[in-house]
């Protein structure tokens, strides 16, 4: 059966006004319309709807116990179809889904769940390692938000670049070359990196090959709070973001000293699915996140030069 949910709209109407006039003049329609509308209603419910007693029109009992139905479903249509993009921080209820690297989820986190939690304390926060390899969490909505250094180059993705971090090299506070790591001295200590696939070479390598230099890699970890340990007890130099590796270097008792050398400040990106685009809860969070980088990292959005 072909259904024409305009009927529906129609029939709310005639069941509140008791009249086709007064149906009309509510709809801004013909009279006519509406009696069109109201015949092709009587033939799909096979009952009259209104009947004529004297001068007014009466509803028929079949009419008088789907009056409310009507009126709910004819609601419900209106709130899909025009939907409130008002948002309700104390009553939101939701879980979301951020991904980024641990050493930029630890420098987020506290100060991130401190706010939320004033705001909307039914919204939980969950918050996921990078993975090894490309996945489809995004997409798939497993993932609410990413951050890192890269975005989706697919238009099915939005991005925002909340701003820009500055690389720095990071050491233990009685390293031998504290304080005096220039060029020749840093291409020499051994290093460590961070990788999620392993690599043990990233760009600094051609950096220093540009200067007629190279470093000598001891390892690759995974996660931020291993390399922290490791040059906390060795002599080894890892060169990082330093405004979002902060608050774990403070907390390893570890220093850090600019690069003696220019490098390309990193950004910091927040990448998501096109769906949540309206979506009044998300684009709130995205707020909280943007806020929140800006205030812990010290970054000013869209400065490529970082903290000095």
């Amino acid at each position: 059966m072909q259904l024409d949910l305009n009927l529906l709209t129609v029939l709310d109407a005639l069941l509140d006004e008791g009249s086709v006039l007064g149906a009309a003049d509510r709809l801004r329609l013909s009279s006519p319309a509406v009696s069109r509308s109201l015949g092709r209603i009587r033939r799909l419910t096979g009952d009259d709807i209104l009947v004529r007693t004297g001068r007014t029109m009466t509803p028929t009992p079949y009419s008088l116990a789907v009056r409310d139905q009507v009126g709910e479903l004819v609601r419900q249509a209106h709130d899909v179809l025009a939907p409130s993009r008002q948002l309700d921080l104390a009553g939101l209820d939701r879980t979301f889904t951020l991904q980024a690297h641990d050493a930029l989820a630890t420098a987020l986190a506290p100060a991130l769940l401190d706010a939320v939690a004033g705001l909307a304390p039914g919204v939980r926060l969950r918050f996921l390692a990078e993975p090894a390899s490309d996945t489809d969490d995004l997409r798939h909505g497993r993932i609410d938000l990413a951050i890192g250094a890269t975005a989706p180059d697919l238009p099915e993705f939005r991005s925002e670049t909340v701003g820009h971090d500055r690389v720095v090299a990071i050491l233990r506070r009685d390293h031998p070359y504290a304080g005096r790591l220039d060029l020749t001295a840093y291409a020499a200590q051994p290093h460590l990196l961070v990788s999620r696939r392993g690599r043990l070479t990233d760009p600094v390598d051609d950096l220093l090959a540009a200067h007629g230099l190279s470093r000598r890699v001891l390892a690759s970890v995974g996660t931020a709070a291993s390399a922290l340990l490791v040059i906390s007890r060795s002599d080894a130099v890892l060169t990082a973001p330093g405004a979002t590796w902060g608050p774990l270097v403070d907390a390893f008792g570890l220093r850090t000293e600019p690069l003696p050398f220019p490098a390309p400040a990193p950004p910091m990106i927040c990448s998501w699915h096109q769906r949540y685009d309206t979506d009044a809860a998300h684009a709130w969070l995205r707020a909280r996140v943007r806020a929140t980088l800006t205030a812990v990292a010290g970054i000013n959005a869209g400065d490529p030069a970082g903290p000095g």
